[in-house]
Parts: C-alpha cells; sequence; structure tokens
C-alpha cells in the first residue's frame, strides 16, 4: 500500500534565466517533485512514468535513493524521454519548448492490484490517456489532477501554448483539482476567479487550489475560500516544481487525515524550500517544513463563497 502513486512524465529539463545562463539537464516532471516533496514528509510514495534510453542511471539510482519507488516506471527502448528547454525572464514570466516526448501512459500500464491512498495524476504533455484516468479512479479511494499537460499545445518547433481542455468530464472522475490562475481559466473559459472556482466545484470536485505564484494560493473545501500566503523562501534560485511540490506536500498531510487548510500551509511552506536551490534538491526536514507551515497558517484569510 503507497500512500501517493504520481501518474505522468519524468523530464530532464534546460533551464535558463538570468540567474541561470548556462543551462545543464536537470531532473524534472510531477514524478519527481511530488514524489519527493512528500517522502520527506514521511509518505510512502511511487510513479507510473515512461522514460527513455537516455533516461541516466544515476537518476534512477538518485530516486530510489530518495525512497521513491520505481516499480511502475517503464523505460521504452528506441525512445527519448519527455524533455524541456525551460527559459524564464525577469518578470517571472517562463517560455516552455518542447524537445522529446516519451510513449503515452495507457490502461495497459496501470497495475491491475494498485493499492494506494491517493492517487495524483499530472500529465505535461498530454501524455496520459482518458482510459487510464478512468481505471485509476476505480483502484483509488482519493483522486487528484493536475491539468497542465492536458492544457497545452505545441507548435511544430515545440514552442507550447494553453489550449482548451478536450474533455472536461475528466472532472467527475477527481476529487482534488490543482492548478495555476491561467490554467483554471483556461478548463473553464471563465476570466473570474471565483467563477472559475465554481464552475469546477459543479463538476463533483471536492478540494480546488488555485497558484498564484508570489502571491500564494486559493483553497476551496467546503464552502469556504481560504487565502493562504506563500512563505518567506531566504532565495529564489529555480521556482520549477514548486506547483508540483506543493501538492506532494499537500497529498502528504491529507493522507494523514490532517485538515486542508494545514494541508495547503504545509505546501506552501515544501515549496518555498525548493525554490531555493537548482532542481530538485531544496527540501527542508520535517521540523523546518512544520515551522514555515505554523507561520503561513497564522496569516490565511477566509471567506464563504456560495
Amino acid at each position: 500500500m503507497f500512500d501517493i502513486v504520481t501518474v505522468g512524465h519524468f523530464a530532464i529539463d534546460f533551464i535558463t534565466s538570468p540567474r541561470i545562463t548556462k543551462p545543464k539537464p536537470t531532473l524534472g516532471g510531477p514524478p519527481t517533485y511530488s514524489s519527493l516533496a512528500a517522502a520527506k514528509l514521511g509518505a510512502r510514495v511511487s510513479v507510473i512514468s515512461k522514460v527513455g534510453e537516455d533516461f541516466p542511471p544515476k537518476y534512477l539510482k538518485w530516486l530510489k535513493s530518495q525512497d521513491v519507488d520505481l516499480s511502475g516506471l517503464k523505460q521504452v527502448k528506441g525512445a527519448s524521454t519527455t524533455s524541456f528547454e525551460i527559459k524564464y525572464f525577469g518578470d517571472g514570466e517562463r517560455q516552455l519548448i518542447l524537445k522529446n516526448k516519451a510513449p503515452p501512459i495507457d490502461v495497459e500500464d496501470v497495475p491491475n492490484l494498485l493499492e494506494a491512498r491517493a492517487v495524483h495524476i499530472a500529465p505535461i504533455v498530454n501524455e496520459v490517456s482518458y482510459g487510464a484516468v478512468d481505471k485509476l479512479r476505480g483502484l483509488a479511494d482519493f483522486v487528484s489532477l493536475d491539468p497542465q499537460g492536458f492544457l497545452r499545445n505545441f507548435d511544430k518547433n515545440g514552442y507550447t501554448r494553453l489550449w482548451r481542455m478536450e474533455n472536461l468530464r475528466v472532472l467527475e472522475r477527481i476529487d482534488l483539482f490543482k492548478s495555476s490562475q491561467r490554467e483554471i481559466e483556461a478548463v473553464t473559459g471563465e476570466s473570474d476567479l471565483v467563477q472559475a472556482i465554481r464552475r469546477v466545484y459543479g463538476y463533483g470536485v471536492r478540494l480546488i487550489i488555485v497558484t498564484k505564484g508570489q502571491e500564494g494560493s486559493l483553497l476551496y473545501a467546503k464552502g469556504r475560500l481560504y487565502t493562504v500566503p506563500a512563505a518567506t523562501s531566504k532565495v529564489v534560485v529555480d521556482t520549477t516544481g514548486a506547483g508540483d511540490v506543493l501538492i506532494g506536500a499537500f497529498l502528504a498531510e491529507y493522507t494523514k487525515k490532517k485538515e486542508p487548510l494545514w494541508c495547503a500551509c504545509v505546501g506552501s511552506a515544501s515549496a518555498s524550500f525548493v525554490v531555493e536551490k537548482m532542481g530538485p534538491r531544496g527540501f527542508g526536514s520535517k521540523r523546518q517544513v512544520y515551522e514555515r507551515a505554523a507561520q503561513v497558517y497564522e496569516n490565511t484569510l477566509v471567506a464563504n463563497v456560495t
């Protein structure tokens, strides 16, 4: 029995920013960041993913050393690992350029005897089939979704733009929806954030998290909308994966039956550590994360939403 299984592609990222002028390959993708964040908080984690022959053995060794179960990872002969060139600009905006794409994750890639308290579905290049989502729904008591990969459209040069999600009925299969503000607006077609949250809730989603970068995040739970501040980082080096860390930490606490608001504060705190270093290396200890989470908790705001 795993606490959390993350479904989606690992990635190899080449990152540039005003701070980083010489990119080098960095392990990325939701299975990396979400799993590590949850494992650091004591959760038992696994993945369902696919990579190519170019996936470095040192990544496999390191993930295992960090207590990430890789029994659901398939390395496909003749294929390439999903990879991105990620360019950050001074205003905080970023540009994604797809370089390679690993094979899709379909129904047969989901183990029939999967046992997990929570499954987190997090495609990055539309790689998770809707059939796989249906099967996962039948195997797990709690299913969360980050729809970013369902919203991305790539031109012939790999440049990325947001697109409408093809099948909104997938929202009926999930318990938790997590996205950025731009992404939830793209999913719903609503420019008003509260209206967008209401639209997603209308599909039966119980919990909704909307990340807003340095402004923190919003959590919708049981008719209340919480404004969760961003935890304060000592320095911001690389924001890649911060949203994945947030949801990984959230789920680690939620599977322990903690209240959603506390889970969101732990997510905010965990994200504040990962941005302090390049790649998936900046994770605080459980004690450090809880200390920052307590500070965030004291500063949350709540409003009733009908």
